[in-house]
């Protein structure tokens, strides 16, 4: 619960604001970028939310916020509950963004996947009544797919709730112990109809891509959108190896996909030809940073 008395002075005057708990995960900039902005080493509320639309995209970043480091000096208790239930929050085409991010994965975001042959959780979100209900009334999760060590979260708890067969790679097994299914190497993977699963070393040792449909590339904290460039965007730091890096990164020019959802940072969607040239784009940008 966000502390009034803790309450950031880059907060705009006014009922929503940002606490100094706030870890500056950037899941309230991606649910309400009209209101919140990154104001030095936290997020605060720049704009008050003005109209009911608006207010109710606050509400959906206070729920997601994994410190609950978002407050509010009077509550309204509709938009409130309008915004919890709308959590799964439909992305496009049976895909959903979980909310409710962890603060064991330091606020990474989680993805649901309805899919008749069996449900998909990538990632995961914090283990709540409210997303084990939806994701019952979905009809379940059969597959947790991890992308990497650090956002593993209640991905365990998801899994014997459900009988879920976890997927991570046995380079980042170790945050997954009695995964049911471990991935080896850095070849493709062709699993289940409609996935491919993507080693991509770099970050980790173990990191992982799962492209769906040749649409939706949910990418943890491999590849994102930054929505203040208006570019993707890979990591600079706390990376396991650099080069291994940018040869994942260039790999992934050979996939059609017009998503990219991530962990961290934004999550966009470009069409293909336009996807691909801002994947070009970045490459270009890695290996100019490997030569300096």
């Amino acid at each position: 619960m966000a502390d009034p008395h803790k309450r950031l002075d880059t907060n705009s005057a006014g009922t929503f604001y940002v606490d100094a708990t706030c870890i500056n995960c950037d899941a309230c900039r991606q649910l309400a970028p009209a209101s919140f902005e990154e104001v030095g080493e936290y997020s605060a509320v720049v704009h008050q939310p003005a109209g009911e639309r608006e207010t109710r995209e606050a509400y959906r970043a206070l729920l997601a916020c994994p410190t609950g480091s978002i407050g509010t000096a009077q509550r309204d208790t509709r938009l409130l509950n309008a915004a919890k239930a709308d959590f799964p929050l439909l992305v496009e085409d049976e895909v959903y963004y979980c909310g409710f991010n962890s603060e064991q994965s330091f606020g990474a975001n989680s993805f649901f996947v309805r899919h008749p042959e069996g449900n998909w959780l990538i990632d995961s979100p914090r283990y709540l009544k409210h997303l084990v209900d939806a994701f019952d009334r979905m009809g379940g999760v059969a597959y947790i797919f991890l992308t990497h060590e650090d956002d593993v979260a209640d991905a365990a708890r998801y899994a014997q709730r459900f009988g879920a067969r976890r997927i991570i790679h046995r380079a980042d097994a170790h945050a997954m112990p009695g995964a049911e299914e471990i991935v080896d190497g850095i070849e493709e993977i062709s699993y289940r109809p409609e996935f491919r699963i993507i080693p991509v070393p770099g970050h980790t040792a173990g990191s992982l891509c799962l492209l769906y449909r040749h649409r939706f590339l949910f990418t943890g904290d491999h590849l994102w959108w930054n929505p203040e460039t208006n570019e993707l965007a890979s990591p600079q730091q706390l990376v396991w190896d650099a080069e291994a890096l940018r040869r994942s990164i260039a790999r992934l020019a050979a996939y059609p996909f017009e998503w990219v959802l991530a962990g961290h940072g934004g999550r966009v969607r470009l069409p293909r030809v336009h996807m691909h040239k801002a994947l070009g784009e970045l490459i270009t940008r890695r290996e100019g940073a490997l030569q300096r």
